[in-house]
């Protein structure tokens, strides 16, 4: 029987492929997205009329939270991911010169649109058999490995990691397992024609993981791969 999936940002890059990764297995997606009927989300919801249902969403607006909420009233969902991730202008921030601007819109996408998203859907969440919310995040948010540059994207991902392993405590015991994961450095706007793996492998390294993930895995932070990664 197939699942249904949630991405947000699912109209590029990571979250694009783990559609159509998800898609080609037969499983359901609701593709999330500001514009989810243009470009290469649009085709695909027009070939797989069924499977795919596209969902206009800003992770950065209550109203739009609200409204999709609404509009997925009473609809299971088994694995909700979190995907909609900016990086913000490069060159705009740093430890010694920082564009506060600039920061608080990396932290409205990245921090508060994981939660909002998390918090607004989580009754479709528990109605579901697969009772999953994984977040993309970044081995770029980990402490331990001690970072340097691009503060205002570390520190969001940092930021996240806090947050929703807040938000995983408090649904453990309604039985949802919740999950962070860093994907790669993925071939993509963000990642950059240089980056060491295409999205199509971070999508099926990401769904394989996700798949053989449950509640004993909660708040673990690790590769698409599964390997783990120090705060």
């Amino acid at each position: 029987m197939p699942h249904t999936w949630m991405i947000t940002g699912a109209n590029r890059g990571i979250g694009l492929a783990l559609t159509m990764e998800l898609l080609r297995r037969g499983d359901h997606v609701v593709a999330a997205a500001r514009n989810p009927w243009g470009g290469a989300l649009g085709e695909l919801a027009a070939a797989h009329p069924a499977a795919l249902l596209p969902l206009e969403l800003d992770v950065t607006s209550d109203e739009s939270v609200a409204a999709a909420k609404g509009a997925l009233d009473g609809r299971p969902i088994d694995v909700l991911v979190n995907n909609a991730g900016i990086h913000g202008p490069r060159g705009t921030e740093s430890a010694l010169a920082m564009d506060f601007d600039v920061w608080r819109e990396v932290f409205e996408v990245n921090v508060y649109g994981p939660l909002r998203v998390s918090q607004a859907l989580l009754a479709n969440v528990e109605a579901s058999s697969g009772r999953k919310i994984a977040t993309i995040t970044s081995r770029m948010g980990s402490i331990g490995l001690n970072p340097s540059g691009s503060l205002a994207y570390r520190s969001s991902k940092a930021a996240v990691n806090m947050a929703m392993v807040v938000f995983g405590n408090a649904v453990r015991a309604r039985g949802v397992a919740q999950l962070l994961f860093h994907p790669g450095w993925v071939r993509t706007d963000m990642g950059g024609g240089g980056a060491d793996i295409a999205p199509s492998e971070s999508a099926a390294g990401l769904i394989a993981t996700i798949d053989a993930s449950g509640l004993a895995q909660t708040n673990s932070f690790r590769t698409w791969q599964g390997e783990p990664i120090p705060w």
